[in-house]
């Protein structure tokens, strides 16, 4: 497994500065940084890029929607995927459903294509991306996470657990489906940031027996989704990583 710039182990007991979510003000700057960055979602929903490309499904996170992914669809169809949106509206946490709805369109995807997807998640995109990954892992190329916080716990890995159950209505250690929290049996890549203002660094990083890869990508967590620096950086560690499991 490689881990890059991977920080030493913390001593047993005691947590370091990167368990623990950043301060709300990080989440309001978070916010604001985005906000002149809205308009970059506008465009078609469909799917982008060549259509005998490889196929890639890309999962918004918390409160996010396929418009809030355009431009990481439209980055990953410039470097030749099929990138396609997840169509199941704005993600409002999970719900008793939504491993079926997922599973539903992961398999049409898989049937259209006639090879397996990429799952690309960000933030709780990326967890729902695990999750369904540990279901259907024959139907999977690979898991990418975008500043997902996967790893350790979720009661204070975030700074904003508290919004999170009030809109989701459930705790966020009970969601309403079966909750595997495996690492899926396919390739996974954790793409992660220091700067990010809502996640701990070391929940998206995760483990060594989480992930098989952690990189950190030098951004703030929106800009998983819409800092073109960023998802070059992205699109990049994607090809290295599937280049280097594929091989």
């Amino acid at each position: 497994m490689k881990w890059d710039r991977y920080p030493l182990a913390p001593i047993p007991g005691r947590r370091s500065a990167d368990d623990l979510a950043p301060s709300a003000w990080h989440r309001l700057r978070e916010v604001a940084w985005h906000f002149p960055r809205m308009l970059s979602g506008l465009g078609p929903l469909g799917p982008r890029g060549p259509e005998d490309g490889p196929p890639a499904l890309v999962i918004p996170g918390f409160l996010a929607t396929d418009r809030t992914t355009m431009e990481l669809r439209r980055a990953l169809a410039r470097a030749g995927w099929r990138s396609h949106p997840w169509l199941l509206g704005i993600n409002t946490g999970a719900k008793a459903n939504t491993m079926e709805l997922l599973a539903d369109r992961l398999r049409a995807l898989h049937e259209e294509h006639g090879r397996k997807v990429l799952l690309v998640g960000w933030s709780l995109g990326g967890m729902f991306a695990r999750e369904i990954a540990c279901r259907e892992p024959e139907r999977v190329r690979a898991v990418v996470t975008l500043g997902s916080p996967f790893s350790g716990d979720l009661k204070t890995n975030t700074n904003v657990r508290e919004i999170y159950e009030w809109i989701a209505g459930h705790d966020v250690d009970a969601p309403p489906f079966e909750h595997y929290r495996c690492k899926p049996q396919v390739p996974t890549l954790a793409l992660w940031s220091r700067k990010d203002g809502i996640v701990a660094p070391a929940a998206a990083r995760g483990r060594a027996h989480e992930v098989d890869k952690a990189v950190e990508i030098d951004t703030r967590h929106m800009g998983f989704a819409v800092y073109r620096p960023a998802l070059s950086a992205v699109v990049r560690e994607i090809t290295q990583f599937l280049n280097e499991h594929e091989a």
